[in-house]
């Protein structure tokens, strides 16, 4: 069975989110990143995986659910961290961020199945991507996949898929979907979502900032 991997950083003030300020201040920004995390490892715990793991930089908080591993981020660009994550994996791993807590187990639910795919690719809106997986990433070398993909520019993404393109992978694909960064994809996040703990708390602060304005 798969592994389900996240990636994430501790939501501290001044370390997470800092495109959302402003409008937000660093507070309110750390504090969207905590609940888009908590959305994200929510949706996540509740994907049948063989072992649910939490790649972390940082110290775990009361927002980490039970029946998560946690397991620190290897040193190096995010090129790397990813790299050594999937080197932790002896089966098949499915890797997703922290950054879309619109995410639900039904979405990744066909990224579970490997009779098809030889790996799983979720393309993000920015050009990114918000998820990643193999099959069986020893035998694919999938640290060596993912090294030296430039990462945070608008062809993240399409670097990434080509790789796996040109090891004549099978890639299967999710669907596209949006990381928040700025405030205007929390805007749109928090609409398509409005069920998550993320679309709660930016309407908190939303509605402070209008109440102050007036």
């Amino acid at each position: 069975m798969t592994t389900l991997l996240v990636i994430a950083k501790q939501p501290l003030p001044g370390r997470v989110k800092t495109r959302l300020t402003p409008p937000f201040t660093s507070e309110e920004a750390a504090s969207l990143a905590e609940v888009a995390l908590a959305d994200t490892l929510g949706a996540a715990a509740l994907v049948p995986a063989a072992r649910h793991v939490l790649v972390l930089d940082g110290e775990p908080g009361p927002w980490l659910p039970p029946g998560f591993e946690v397991v620190p981020q290897a040193a190096g660009g995010l090129d790397e961290r990813l790299a050594a994550a999937f080197a932790g994996c002896a089966g098949p791993a499915l890797l997703i961020g922290m950054d879309t807590p619109q995410v639900t187990p039904e979405l990744l639910a066909p990224a579970l199945r490997w009779d098809a795919y030889d790996a799983w690719f979720g393309p993000a809106a920015d050009g990114g991507f918000w998820a990643l997986g193999f099959a069986d990433p020893v035998a694919v070398a999938a640290p060596a996949l993912l090294r030296g993909v430039p990462m945070s520019r608008p062809d993240t993404g399409a670097v990434q898929y080509e790789r796996l393109r040109a090891a004549g992978l099978r890639v299967g694909a999710l669907p596209l979907l949006r990381d928040v960064d700025t405030a205007d994809d929390a805007r749109r996040v928090a609409a398509e979502a409005p069920g998550t703990r993320f679309a709660a708390r930016h309407a908190e602060l939303t509605a402070a900032v209008s109440e102050v304005g007036a």
